[in-house]
């Protein structure tokens, strides 16, 4: 399956080298003065959101849009520089291929100046390519991959991220599960196919054993499973005290509830993935209680900035904000500030100015970018208590 989508992806590139060879001039040329390329003409901004608006994980998506969504219309009472911010959205449906698909639409077509997206690392990549040949800057607000950024070593000049990175998550996790839990043996299950689970995992497992930790079990399942009990049962008979699952809302919904009914009753642990009501539906409230994950914000936490911030969302949407709204909002008021900076809609200029980002203060954390343009900002642990997330502990970086 990974390589049938890589291939796909591979393709979707060739087929279009000869469309895109000609975007990447007309995008460097755009400016706040208008034109064919850079973001729209007139007084208009357009911005690209490359999104899971449908499919596996069209939860995280949808969430960074509303986030997005809100911030654009507070960010347009007074508009930047003279001009509009014009979202222009597409939906990847949780598939690499269409996000490579929706990266060469809003380039070529639409012409926008950034593109927000997408929410999966594994979605992410798939525009990297893209992105730097016709330097145009993209924002990942949850790709949390060390590869979205950077590989072999390597910068990637026009992406960037939101969100903190997954060797982050993981070593948070190990240390809470050392010092907090006091646990020694942990099993760990991963998302085979998911490069976000296997970074996590990889940072755990290298944190944990540096502790003093044990591993003593790991094993693997593939996304869109739904019957992961003969997996547990392995896990269960090597009497883990811990267990860390690194993936998405999905899967792990249903595995949290298996493993409470097959007796695996230790403390589970994952990453932001996990952030979605729907886990709440999928697991049960009572599956979920002794479970904990690593996250970007508390709508809890009473910092005024964050407060404020879920007082328009619910306003808006009659809800409290979940970590992916928080994100999608950060991430607009991230490309809002570096484009004021610029003082132009030239991708270029925008690239330049969100590299240079310092101390902004933002609903997730005041961040500044480092070399590899990921932002340097704390992370949450939260734990969950009959169906609610509540605050635990704030880990700094």
């Amino acid at each position: 399956m990974k390589k049938k989508r890589t291939a796909g992806v591979f393709f979707s590139l060739m087929l279009t080298a000869g469309l895109l060879a000609g975007c990447g001039g007309n995008q460097q040329s755009g400016s706040s003065s208008g034109g064919n390329g850079g973001g729209g003409g007139g007084d208009v901004i357009k911005i690209g959101a490359n999104l899971e608006l449908s499919g596996g994980v069209a939860s995280y998506g949808q969430s960074i849009a509303e986030g997005v969504e809100l911030a654009f219309e507070e960010i347009n009472k007074e508009g930047i520089n003279g001009k509009k911010l014009e979202l222009v959205k597409v939906d990847n449906k949780s598939e690499a291929a269409e996000a490579t698909n929706g990266a060469i639409k809003l380039i070529s077509q639409d012409k926008v100046a950034a593109i927000i997206g997408s929410a999966t690392s594994t979605n992410t990549l798939a525009q990297v390519q893209i992105a730097n040949d016709n330097k145009v800057p993209i924002i990942t607000p949850s790709g949390t991959s060390e590869t979205v950024t950077v590989k072999d070593g390597k910068v990637n000049e026009f992406v960037f991220r939101t969100c903190f990175i997954d060797p982050f998550q993981g070593t948070v996790a190990a240390k809470f599960a050392l010092n907090d839990l006091k646990v020694k043996k942990a099993a760990v299950l991963i998302d085979s196919a998911s490069d976000y689970s296997k970074g996590l995992a990889a940072s755990f497992k290298e944190t944990f054993t540096a502790g003093g930790g044990q591993i003593v079990a790991e094993e693997a399942y593939v996304a869109k499973d739904t019957d992961f009990r003969a997996t547990l049962t392995s896990i269960k008979s090597a009497n883990p005290e811990f267990l860390f699952l690194p993936g998405y809302y999905e899967e792990v919904g249903l595995i949290v509830k298996q493993a409470r009914e097959l007796g695996l009753n230790v403390p589970i642990m994952g990453g932001d993935g996990w952030d979605s009501p729907k886990l709440i539906e999928l697991a049960g409230k009572d599956a979920l209680n002794n479970t904990y994950i690593t996250n970007h914000y508390s709508s809890g936490d009473p910092d005024p900035k964050i407060q404020e911030f879920v007082k328009a969302f619910q306003a808006k949407y009659n809800k409290a904000p979940d970590a992916f709204n928080a994100l999608g909002y950060d991430t607009a008021y991230f490309l809002a500030d570096a484009i004021k900076r610029a003082g132009s809609a030239d991708p270029v200029k925008i690239k330049d100015a969100l590299a240079q980002t310092k101390d902004l203060q933002l609903v997730t954390g005041t961040f500044t970018v480092d070399q590899n343009h990921n932002p340097v900002k704390s992370a949450i642990i939260l734990e969950y208590k009959d169906g609610q997330q509540q605050f635990k502990t704030k880990v700094n970086p």
